[in-house]
């Protein structure tokens, strides 16, 4: 099966790593090849299943995240979920404005996200993604959603340390 992602062409670097070792590492780990435009379009080739979690990781990475953190997709329990803010706001003032709502003063919020569920939060270009365990992801969804909405950080904090004690209790009973 051949596949097709787009990136943006300045994170086409990161995805190749240095002397392609990144790119080396991701068609050796998921089984799959990688033909790599340096305008950004990714050629995927390979197993349908391999495929799949390949152009999320793919995806992750054109995204704002390292590969380290992208290849956790490769565990069953991660997912992927990307939020486009331009559909949400429709002027570069409003996405600027959003875009620092989510990550806070000094990243404490968006911190904050990462931590109490368990997540990895990158605010790139027009949007946010979030890489989280699948018993979590509804979690950090919500708390950017608030956000998002325009609710007050106090409040966002607040859910977040009550999404933190409910993920606890959960894992602690096995769910």
């Amino acid at each position: 099966m051949t596949d097709f992602v787009r990136i943006p062409s300045e994170r086409v670097k990161v995805l190749l790593g240095k002397d392609e070792a990144t790119k080396k590492k991701i068609e050796k780990k998921c089984n799959v090849g990688l033909i790599v435009d340096m305008d950004g379009e990714i050629e995927i080739t390979g197993d349908p299943a391999d495929v799949f979690f390949v152009r999320d990781i793919v995806k992750a990475i054109g995204r704002g995240f390292t590969p380290e953190t992208a290849l956790r997709l490769l565990g069953n329990d991660y997912g992927l979920y990307v939020i486009p803010l331009k559909e949400i706001v429709h002027s570069e003032n409003a996405l600027t404005r959003l875009r620092g709502r989510i990550i806070g003063e000094n990243g404490r919020i968006k911190s904050a996200i990462e931590d109490a569920t368990d997540s990895y939060v990158s605010i790139y270009g027009n949007t946010v993604a979030i890489i989280a365990k699948i018993d979590t992801m509804e979690f950090a969804k919500e708390a950017i959603g608030l956000l998002i909405d325009g609710a007050r950080h106090t409040s966002v904090l607040s859910f977040l340390a009550k999404a933190k004690r409910d993920i606890l209790e959960a894992r602690l009973k096995g769910r």
